[in-house]
C-alpha cells in the first residue's frame, strides 16, 4: 500500500493563510511561517481595537460638543448637568453631529440648557 501524504491538504492551507496575507510586505507576504505570524498577530490587534474604536469615538464627541459649548460661552460639564435636568435625552453621537451640521440648532440646544441652569 502507498504511503498517504499531506501534500494537496498542507498546501491548501498554505494558500488560505496566504491569500489573507494579501497587502502585507515582503516576506510577510510571500513566506508561510512570517505570513501566519503576522495575520495572528493583526487578529490581536483588530480584536482589540474594535473595543478601542467605542472609547475612541466617544472621545471625540465629547470633545466636539465641549468646542461647541465653550463657542456658546459654556462648559461640557454645565452642558451636561443642564440636559439631565431638561430631560433632553440626546445622546452624545446625536449632539456632536449637531454641532457640527446643525449649529444653529445646537445653539437653540444650549439655550434651553441655560434656561434651566438658572
Amino acid at each position: 500500500m502507498t504511503r498517504a501524504r499531506s501534500g494537496p491538504v498542507t498546501r491548501r492551507r498554505h494558500k488560505r493563510i496566504l491569500k489573507r496575507a494579501k497587502g502585507f510586505v515582503g516576506g510577510r507576504r510571500r513566506l508561510f511561517k512570517a505570513a501566519r505570524e503576522t495575520l495572528l498577530r493583526a487578529g490581536n490587534y483588530a480584536y482589540r481595537d474594535r473595543r478601542n474604536r467605542k472609547r475612541d469615538m466617544r472621545r471625540l464627541w465629547i470633545i466636539r460638543i465641549n468646542a461647541a459649548c465653550r463657542m456658546h460661552g459654556i462648559s461640557y460639564s454645565r452642558f451636561t448637568n443642564g440636559l439631565k435636568r431638561a430631560n433632553i435625552a440626546l445622546n452624545r453621537k446625536t449632539l456632536s453631529e449637531l454641532a457640527i451640521r446643525d449649529p444653529e440648532a445646537f445653539g437653540q440646544v444650549v439655550e434651553l440648557v441655560r434656561a434651566q441652569l438658572q
